[in-house]
């Protein structure tokens, strides 16, 4: 039987991988309930510091499959869906980095767009789609979109539902490096490694969960809980291990989260 998501690490970093290449890896529920559970599994894991997320082949995630599409247009659709939401990603307590390799569209582009870092092929294909198939901005689009790029960029992506470029994503700011697509994975991954071996894994859990949680928040609240979380941060051993592994000109040794 054929494995839905690919797992294998490397010095900290674990790499998860879309696998149905014949079908772009479009979403099914249960590759979807896969990778949840491989991301639920990799924060419980000290060996695992960064999570990279990519697909098969040449499609990165094509969006929901149309025989899913097609069972609830028909209402013979009968599974189980997990009951984690789409933005599951966003509470893991690592850094998940998306690197899209090739076609991103609809629920696709979701998935790209809730990990905390997007690396892209330049020549990888974009789309929200939505618009093109009588469906709506799902799965908090509509949120996630104007923040990262301005209204008036989301409404284009949204109302047109056109295609786009991987180097068009990171000029829009959709993705923080565009490179050719043979060097995707290579600079996605040394990326992962310099945080797997330089940053500490409790700053960059308590960091994610101010970057998303922050956007719901005014700059006074934020600004008071940092206060708070810095002087926890202080109590760590992650503190004197940096201090003492930049004075001593040496890789830190940061424990696990």
């Amino acid at each position: 039987m054929l494995d839905l998501v690919l797992s294998s690490i490397d010095r900290g970093v674990l790499t998860l991988t879309f696998n149905r290449p014949d079908r772009l890896n479009a979403w099914t529920d249960a590759m979807g309930r896969r990778y949840f559970d491989l991301l639920a599994e990799a924060e419980k894991d000290p060996e695992v510091r960064v999570i990279v997320v990519t697909g098969a082949g040449k499609g990165f995630c094509a969006g929901a499959d149309f025989q899913t599409l097609n069972a609830i247009q028909d209402g013979s659709y009968a599974e189980e869906p997990d009951p984690r939401p789409h933005t599951f990603p966003t509470t893991v307590g690592k850094p998940v980095i998306a690197a899209v390799n090739g076609a991103c569209a609809g629920l696709g582009m979701v998935h790209a767009l809730v990990c905390d870092l997007v690396f892209t092929a330049a020549e990888a294909k974009w789309t929200t789609a939505f618009a093109r198939r009588g469906l709506i901005a799902e799965y908090g689009l509509s949120w996630i979109l104007p923040r990262l790029i301005g209204q008036g960029r989301a409404m284009d992506l949204l109302l047109s539902g056109r295609t786009f470029t991987g180097a068009e994503a990171a000029e829009l700011g959709l993705a923080a490096r565009s490179v050719p697509g043979e060097n995707l994975l290579e600079e996605a991954a040394a990326y992962a490694r310099e945080l797997a071996v330089h940053s500490s894994p409790a700053s960059m859990s308590v960091m994610k969960r101010q970057i998303w949680g922050d956007w719901n928040t005014t700059l006074e609240s934020a600004e008071t809980a940092a206060r708070r979380l810095m002087a926890d941060s202080f109590g760590r051993p992650d503190f004197a291990e940096g201090v003492a592994s930049f004075l001593e000109r040496r890789e830190p040794r940061f424990p696990p989260l």
